[in-house]
């Protein structure tokens, strides 16, 4: 009789986990995604992320994406993140700096995973990156400035005084911009900065910058990243090399750049949020910074600033045209 009652128990143990699981397979899954501008960059981290979650098993029917752009408006963003907070979706996906910045202020108690920010201590996002301890973890895309100034070297060699363009509202671009007047500092480079507010400001920075340096560096800031046409075709007109920090830059005419795939970092974190819905507490989630870069150059602004890449270095980089 014993037996007979532990062998019930048991069935009904299994029962009762067979009946949680298909219970968390049926459930539909609301996802607020928040962007930051309409830029390449940031498409493609969102269509990257949305396609992961897609092949781990998430589909229409299991999770809707609720997707929002602030279109570069920090005041449309602040009612963006309230928007998505009084949704109650069960968890929020934000794309750069200031929307992660944004909805970690709400204070919601709603899980944050976020894509390419690139300095997520500094920016108050976490406390350690191996210990998310404000329920919100995700990928850093830090810039390795050292090898950017590198591959200038290699391709652009002799350039003394760099131009830097970036908005001082955004952390990442403070945080990247900082290191590379640390790098400069230290190799007897010289920098002149142009700062800027908004997008509109950007075309007058870059301007500003002509006959002043033999190239430019652009950090990763979705303001000046927005307007990047801009300052790549004032560059060409003078044949300034532009150094970008993606390779969306690079496709808007930058000259060359050490890129993450934007891609891959969405589809990372689309990893993380799976073991998120799978069990695993935020806490346990460790944010990563990516490390896995590639050489993106523009042959067609090559040749536009009268610039000579070699055979050798094209074979081992990504070429655009």
């Amino acid at each position: 009789m014993k037996k007979l009652i532990a062998l019930v128990s048991v069935l009904a143990l299994v029962l009762s986990l067979v009946v949680v699981a298909n219970a968390e397979s049926d459930k539909h899954y609301t996802v607020g995604i928040i962007q930051m501008a309409d830029n390449g960059a940031f498409t493609d981290m969102r269509e990257g992320y949305i396609a992961r979650m897609r092949e781990l098993g998430y589909t229409e029917d299991r999770m809707t994406f609720d997707y929002r752009n602030a279109q570069g408006d920090m005041t449309n963003l602040a009612s963006i993140c309230q928007a998505i907070v009084e949704e109650g979706v069960d968890y929020a996906v934000t794309i750069a700096t200031p929307p992660s910045q944004a909805f970690l202020n709400m204070d919601s108690g709603i899980p944050m995973f976020f894509i390419s920010v690139s300095n997520p201590v500094g920016a108050g996002i976490l406390t350690e990156m191996a210990h998310p301890d404000k329920n919100a973890t995700g990928a850093s895309n830090a810039i390795p400035v050292e090898e950017m100034f590198k591959l200038s070297e290699q391709l652009t060699p002799g350039k003394k005084t760099y131009g830097l363009i970036y908005c001082t509202s955004e952390v990442n671009s403070v945080t990247t911009i900082n290191n590379a007047k640390a790098y400069m500092d230290a190799s007897g480079l010289s920098y002149v900065e142009a700062v800027v507010t908004n997008s509109g400001e950007v075309q007058q920075a870059a301007q500003s910058l002509v006959g002043r340096v033999d190239a430019m560096f652009i950090p990763n800031d979705s303001v000046v990243q927005t307007a990047l046409t801009v300052v790549a075709d004032i560059a060409r007109e003078n044949k300034i090399p532009v150094y970008g920090s993606s390779a969306v830059m690079v496709a808007s005419g930058a000259f060359a750049t050490i890129s993450i795939s934007d891609t891959d970092i969405g589809r990372m974190v689309a990893d993380m949020s799976d073991q998120y819905l799978k069990g695993a507490a935020i806490a346990d989630i460790p944010a990563v910074t990516v490390s896995d870069f590639t050489m993106v150059i523009n042959k067609t602004t090559a040749d536009a600033i009268g610039v000579t890449v070699s055979e050798d270095v094209l074979s081992k980089a990504k070429v655009l045209e």
